[in-house]
């Protein structure tokens, strides 16, 4: 992990002018519209190691990327700190950061960082101060497929670009055997899922896509979905499970969601020398290539969607969580700053791997922690 600054730890805070308002049930488990992951290993028996407070409510919503780790997390969490009461909806990055902005949520998650527009829109709820994006976790976005007896599938970025945009539109095209001249590829309409909400999957895969096929994806690398024609369903899980009925289909999610569907997924041509899976490895070397370039507290990273590095998986998001650095509801602060604290630490890291997510560097987790103990 690069870094373009270095990090400055010692900050000035005003009072708070203004208290957010979050709602009155919260739950240990995710929201009902995501996947739950049900193949991933159970929490340990051993209770974490965490720094509890007695007390305390936090919900948060947005990016459905990270709604198996937050389920993860927020069980294991609890294990230790059975007084403070935690809830994550995962509705979309879209949703997450519109309920942060209007004072719904301590926290929101999304799977990029907040714009320029977005940042002015949450001065209401962050009095005296502003919205952070601090990373949280990484994970590869895996681009599933429904062919029947069709595996090892290799697709290269501006074949991708031509699938999803409809100018493929069968898999035995030129362009797919060139990629994968031993595979007998059927006579199949090709069936391109998207996402239907505005999502920070979309974005990562519009990012990669607008950054590696260059003149083959014309839109601009944001959380809509732009191409032509395909389906479209609400949410990672809806798309993963319209990709497993559909056969010809192909769509984008979380690893997570591969894994627990059993959808196989391609394998990527970057230029190295072999074609990329998607993994936690692999993610993590794609990871490792990013920056950080957000300006003071902010630790937005910025991706190399283009890289070529061995072994390196090209299409990857960071999921971040966007808290206030000041003004946030003292109620739910200090158990807020003690969740977040341990998500990003040692040991909340290391539960990713076994749940399909990449941790993130271990200097980027460090720097995340540190800011966590100055909220106020």
């Amino acid at each position: 992990m690069r870094t373009e600054r270095a990090y400055r730890g010692t900050y000035r805070w005003r009072g708070r002018a203004a208290a957010l308002v979050v709602g009155t049930l919260f739950l240990t488990a995710c929201g009902s519209e995501g996947s739950r992951d049900e193949s991933a290993p159970s929490p340990t028996g051993t209770v974490p190691n965490v720094e509890c407070v007695d007390a305390g409510q936090v919900r948060g919503s947005g990016s459905t990327a990270q709604q198996n780790a937050m389920k993860r997390w927020m069980e294991q969490y609890q294990q230790a700190c059975p007084g403070v009461q935690l809830v994550y909806d995962p509705l979309g990055s879209g949703a997450g950061v519109a309920q942060f902005q209007r004072g719904a949520t301590a926290f929101g998650g999304t799977d990029e960082a907040l714009s320029d527009e977005d940042r002015v829109l949450t001065e209401d709820v962050c009095p005296g101060g502003q919205a952070l994006d601090l990373p949280m976790l990484g994970g590869p976005v895996a681009v599933g497929y429904n062919v029947p007896g069709l595996t090892g599938l290799v697709l290269d970025a501006p074949t991708l670009a031509r699938i999803f945009d409809t100018r493929i539109t069968r898999w035995n095209d030129p362009a797919i055997q060139r990629l994968n001249p031993k595979a007998k590829l059927p006579d199949l309409a090709i069936s391109p899922v998207h996402r239907a909400d505005d999502s920070g999957t979309t974005q990562n895969l519009n990012a990669y896509l607008k950054a590696a096929a260059k003149d083959s994806w014309p839109y601009p690398a944001d959380k809509k979905w732009h191409g032509r024609g395909g389906h479209s369903a609400p949410g990672s899980d809806a798309v993963s499970t319209t990709v497993t009925r559909t056969d010809g289909a192909i769509g984008y999610f979380e690893l997570s969601f591969a894994a627990e569907r059993k959808i196989d997924t391609v394998l990527v041509d970057t230029g190295a020398s072999r074609p990329v899976a998607p993994s936690t490895e692999s993610a993590s070397a794609g990871i490792a290539e990013a920056k950080v370039v957000g300006e003071g507290r902010d630790l937005t990273l910025r991706l190399d969607y283009k890289t070529s590095a061995e072994g390196a998986y090209p299409i990857v998001l960071v999921t971040y969580e966007i808290v206030c650095d000041t003004g946030n509801q003292p109620e739910s602060l200090p158990a807020l700053r003690s969740f977040l604290t341990y998500a990003a630490s040692e040991e909340g890291q290391a539960q990713l791997h076994s749940i399909h997510y990449a941790p993130l560097p271990a200097e980027v987790a460090a720097q995340v922690r540190e800011v966590v103990a100055t909220l106020s």
